[in-house]
């Protein structure tokens, strides 16, 4: 599904957006599937860290055969699902995402993970598009990061001011169906949702089975960083086999 001048675009830009898009019958699925998650869970508002957790059905996406190719393209033939999450800004007010790099949140060693970006509705600088500095994942290392004390973010541990230079942001601007693929060490973030429509993105976080998913790990950074407990997540092998050996696959839903 990427051509070999898009799997260039992702090793130099850290991110590529595919010739890809989901079907209107694919979205409708994940549609309902939040609804009836805010039903049940109306905490859930702003974003959810673990759709698998609450509703399985989130899986049927991120079985989607053309999705797996591709993330299959940049990080190898083995690999494992271990997180889906849902970034829902209502319209209006809905929240802001700090500038970061994933890494800083997961227990994974050594770092690597490929995100899937789902627009579930079309993802505009208006309403708080994903917003990406080319380049920025090439050193492969995480720069200093703070937390922050505030009601109107997603996420609560942002890049320091001084390791980032916003002006060379990018917009990544998607139509309902469209995806975007984004390294683990790439800087991004969004804006807040002050537009009349809403925004809502659902992430995959694909990692290779040459890596490990530390569930002791999970549990420090849980309690030393107040980052949320990963420990417990299911993770799901895609493709190939644990090259590891050591990443422990047994249902925690």
């Amino acid at each position: 599904m990427l051509s070999e001048s898009q799997i260039a675009t992702y090793r130099e830009d850290g991110y590529v957006i595919p010739d890809f898009r989901l079907s209107e019958d694919d979205l409708e699925q994940v549609r309902s599937a939040h609804d009836r998650l805010l039903a049940r869970h109306p905490e859930f508002r702003d974003y959810c860290p673990n759709l698998l957790a609450y509703d399985p059905g989130f899986l049927n996406v991120a079985r989607h055969p053309a999705i797996l190719e591709m993330v299959g393209q940049v990080i190898g033939p083995d690999f494992a699902l271990w997180n889906s999450s849902f970034f829902a800004k209502p319209a209006g007010n809905g929240k802001r995402t700090p500038w970061h790099q994933d890494g800083e949140y997961w227990p994974i060693r050594p770092l690597a993970t490929c995100t899937v970006w789902i627009a579930v509705d079309a993802a505009t600088p208006e309403n708080g598009c994903l917003r990406v500095i080319k380049g920025s994942h090439k050193s492969s290392k995480l720069k200093k990061h703070r937390t922050v004390e505030a009601d109107d973010v997603t996420l609560h541990q942002e890049l320091m001011p001084d390791e980032f230079d916003e002006s060379q942001a990018v917009d990544l601007v998607l139509q309902p169906g469209q995806i975007s693929l984004h390294d683990v060490f790439i800087l991004h973030g969004s804006e807040a949702n002050n537009s009349p429509n809403s925004r809502r993105g659902m992430t995959l976080r694909f990692m290779p089975t040459s890596s490990v998913f530390d569930r002791d790990k999970a549990r420090e950074m849980h309690e030393t960083m107040g980052v949320i407990d990963h420990s417990q997540r299911t993770l799901f092998l895609m493709a190939g086999t644990d090259k590891s050996g050591e990443n422990d696959f047994r249902m925690r839903l």
